[in-house]
């Protein structure tokens, strides 16, 4: 079919505000994105409604659409933090199919980078600081993340055929969640910057798990 005169020109402002519309992310992903963003940077209590929505450049009433409340808001950018990790999970477990052991370390300097980031901790650690209240939503979200987090964890460690893999995960875990705590508490020359080897130190102390204890 033929395109009449002028016809290019309006397929062309078409194609461009589609492009557009596709790299403009919808309103409920832009409200999670820089709710999470402004949480991060001023804590989940420091922050209000009005901030996000400007932020975000919207308004109250597309908030309040897609979110019943400010907590519904968080919990959804708590998932959001979830996914993210299971998805960092998945590629390590993808990448290293036949060598654990070394899944373990690469999770080791994964770790280092996050505990380096930016200074401002853990998404999750610092949530279950501020909302203390027990039936707030947001509670079961955390434990949930935690628990998911150290069981992978431990699953990696027996899978590495390390021995006692699930005291070293609570070993790894209390020392990653003290890393970040000590990186915000005494900045970077603190001891969270020993963490790869105090980590790689924990891991060779436990050893590999003799042949005939394996099943």
């Amino acid at each position: 079919m033929e395109a009449k005169p002028g016809m290019e020109a309006k397929l062309g402002v078409a194609a461009k505000a589609g492009m557009e519309e596709v790299a403009r992310p919808r309103p409920r992903d832009r409200i999670v994105v820089t709710a999470r963003d402004l949480f991060h940077k001023h804590g989940i209590r420091g922050i209000g409604v009005d901030a996000i929505v400007e932020a975000a450049g919207t308004n109250k009433m597309t908030l309040y659409r897609h979110f019943g409340s400010k907590d519904d808001l968080i919990v959804a950018c708590l998932h959001k933090v979830a996914g993210e990790a299971d998805a960092i999970w998945d590629l390590l477990d993808e990448k290293y199919q036949t060598d654990k052991l070394g899944e373990l370390h690469a999770w080791v300097r994964l770790a280092a980078d996050c505990v380096v980031a930016d200074g401002r901790g853990c998404d999750m650690a610092n949530a279950a600081i501020e909302l203390t209240e027990s039936d707030h939503p947001a509670r079961r979200v955390i434990e949930e993340f935690k628990t998911a987090q150290r069981n992978r964890l431990a699953n990696l460690c027996r899978a590495a055929e390390v021995t006692h893999p699930d005291l070293l995960a609570d070993a790894l875990s209390l020392l990653f969640e003290g890393a970040r705590v000590s990186r915000q508490s005494v900045g970077a020359e603190g001891p969270s910057a020993r963490f790869v080897r105090m980590a790689e130190a924990i891991i060779a102390s436990f050893g590999k798990q003799p042949a005939e204890q394996k099943t």
